[in-house]
């Protein structure tokens, strides 16, 4: 006999945590399955351990800045492997925090791969499971290297089971884990060269964003190849060699790192057998209620392609259990001025509309641009001199924010406060109006 839920959500990520909690909370019987660790990409091969390793690149700069304040310092170098095992124990420790979550709030656990195996009944080996309602939240994984010798290649996963920082890296994509990647590993130490099919990084963003970032990348030492599209890998000796689909031969590296984007993992959830529909490219199809074509079913997360955000996930799947069990009805995720942030060096923040996506919405006569650039005051002494460069999109007679995109140190902290105020509709002038905390980066958004 199958075991019975009210509800059953596949995948242990953020979201599907965040929405089988919040379900049990309203007193629905809820059970995760989960096959890996819990805490899904972001916890155990994303945000969580990346943010470690770019505190330490922040370090790295810092102590490089600390001479031109007045400091003498004797560094010795990074013990690569005490960096390591201290951000694996703390990713470790998050892991047995999320069992103990689950347990505490009575959701059930269940460890393995979920099938469907009907309707309303999954497979988790020989177990079967039934419920009135299934969540899938299985997440993504890095889309692998489809050329010959693309099994040499590492992805981002694989960035954290380095046990060094490789001497020499190559490093293939455009979008913001590649640039991350390269930012840590060249602040690190590593020789990185980046190569970028098109002219240029982040191409999803504003474009301000995309040429500050560039900028940024080749001032901290790494060698930028575009145009790059990859025909083979080989090896050379110890090393790896990767020509190019135009005879372009890159110079040898110890690894090639492939950030060419994330794909779905539903291959093996059997969903035919439950009516869900996929879209065009792969992920599930969701309507803007997060239900699949399957009345019973819904999916959160990076499954649906759509804003592959952990924060995204965890609201969305809040949200869910909110209608379907806490009796709000029409609450779901609104998926317009959800901000984000890139953590480059320095980083990235935005939210709102991009300048292109703006005049294409609201046409070319509604809308107008400010803009600031300048060096910021810590960087006054020292003998790096990275910008920062903001901009804010506005539309219609009364000046609504529609977009706020800066590149800068400190954008990822400024810019949950600046999210909120254009999630609410503030106007230009509303900026204008309010007091500048000086001497900081943030002022320049009420002072342009």
């Amino acid at each position: 006999m199958p075991e019975n839920y009210d509800l059953a959500v596949i995948g242990g990520g953020s979201g599907g945590l965040a929405c089988a909690q919040r379900a049990a909370q309203y007193g629905a019987r809820a059970v995760v399955i989960e096959s890996g660790r819990l805490g899904g990409t972001c916890v155990n091969v994303g945000c969580v351990p990346k943010k470690v390793m770019w505190n330490a690149a922040e370090l790295a700069a810092g102590l490089e800045d600390a001479a031109d304040y007045g400091f003498a310092l004797d560094v010795r170098g990074l013990d690569f492997g005490a960096l390591k095992a201290k951000r694996d124990a703390y990713v470790a420790r998050l892991n047995d925090i999320y069992a103990q979550n689950l347990d505490r709030r009575g959701v059930a656990l269940v460890r393995g791969r979920a099938r469907f195996a009907g309707t309303h009944e999954l497979a988790v080996g020989e177990r079967r499971l039934r419920a009135e309602r299934i969540v899938i939240a299985t997440g993504g994984r890095p889309q692998r290297a489809l050329f010959p010798g693309g099994e040499r290649c590492i992805d981002s996963d694989g960035f954290f089971g380095l046990e060094a920082v490789p001497a020499r890296t190559l490093i293939a994509g455009s979008g913001y884990v590649a640039v991350e990647l390269a930012g840590i590993l060249a602040a690190l130490g590593s020789e990185v060269t980046l190569a970028i099919r098109y002219d240029s990084v982040l191409r999803s963003f504003d474009a301000m964003l995309g040429a500050g970032a560039m900028r940024a990348l080749r001032e901290s030492g790494i060698e930028i190849v575009t145009a790059a599209r990859a025909a083979s890998l080989a090896t050379k000796g110890d090393a790896l060699e990767l020509t190019l689909e135009d005879g372009r031969v890159l110079p040898p590296v110890d690894y090639l790192l492939w950030a060419a984007g994330r794909e779905p993992a539903v291959d093996d959830l059997g969903l035919a057998l439950a009516g869900v529909e996929l879209d065009a490219t792969g992920f599930v199809k969701v309507d803007a209620w997060q239900q699949t074509s399957a009345a019973h079913v819904f999916a959160i997360g990076d499954v649906t392609g759509r804003l592959p955000l952990t924060p995204v996930a965890i609201a969305a799947g809040r949200r869910l259990s909110d209608r379907l069990y806490g009796g709000m009805t029409g609450r779901h995720l609104d998926y317009e001025n959800v901000p984000t942030v890139i953590f480059t060096h320095p980083p990235i923040g935005t939210v709102g509309l991009t300048e292109a996506e703006a005049r294409a919405r609201h046409g070319d006569a509604a809308v107008r641009t400010y803009t600031s650039g300048f060096v910021p005051m810590y960087h006054a002494l020292t003998a790096r001199k990275p910008r920062a460069e903001m901009k804010l999109v506005v539309a219609g007679p009364d000046e609504r924010i529609v977009g706020l995109h800066v590149i800068g140190e400190g954008a990822d902290e400024m810019l949950q406060g600046f999210a909120v105020a254009v999630r609410m509709g503030a106007r230009k002038r509303d900026f204008d109006d309010t007091v500048a905390i000086h001497p900081t980066s943030a002022e320049e958004f009420v002072t342009m």
